[in-house]
């Protein structure tokens, strides 16, 4: 008796290997919407920054997750899983630009505040579970 089928481990590999990439295409895009070196704050030790981006991470996890499961195929899943990203980006822009127009809130977390990070990074996550359960149509 076969327990695991050769094409369900390749299918498996290729969702593995779809979801990872989405998820580093994911964080690269948010790097791009800062103006300082997320990478190079979180070996200095801030916390805030670490925050905001690992909120981001899971967010997006989240996305990915529900768009697997309700996805039809994997180029289905990746389609999808690219408008998660966006959207994600999207309402982050949303959070900062418009619904806190006068706090610099990626100067703040630079700065440290470990306050605005953990508010983005609950914002995040917030909007990775909407987004989510946007998918489940």
């Amino acid at each position: 008796m076969q327990i695991i089928t050769s094409d369900a481990l390749l299918s498996f590999l290729a969702h593995v290997g779809t979801g990872l990439g989405l998820m580093l295409l994911g964080i690269t895009v948010f790097a791009f919407t800062t103006k300082f070196s997320e990478a190079k704050l979180i070996k200095e030790g801030n916390t805030a920054v670490a925050l905001k981006l690992w909120g981001k991470a899971i967010g997006l996890a989240i996305v990915i997750y529900t768009v697997w499961a309700n996805s039809l195929n994997l180029l289905d899943a990746f389609i999808w899983g690219l408008i998660g990203i966006a959207t994600q980006v999207i309402a982050y822009w949303i959070i900062e630009y418009v619904l806190t127009p006068r706090t610099n809130l990626a100067k703040k977390v630079e700065e440290g505040n470990i306050a605005i990070g953990f508010s983005l990074f609950s914002a995040s996550i917030v909007v990775g579970l909407v987004v989510a359960a946007s998918l489940t149509y």
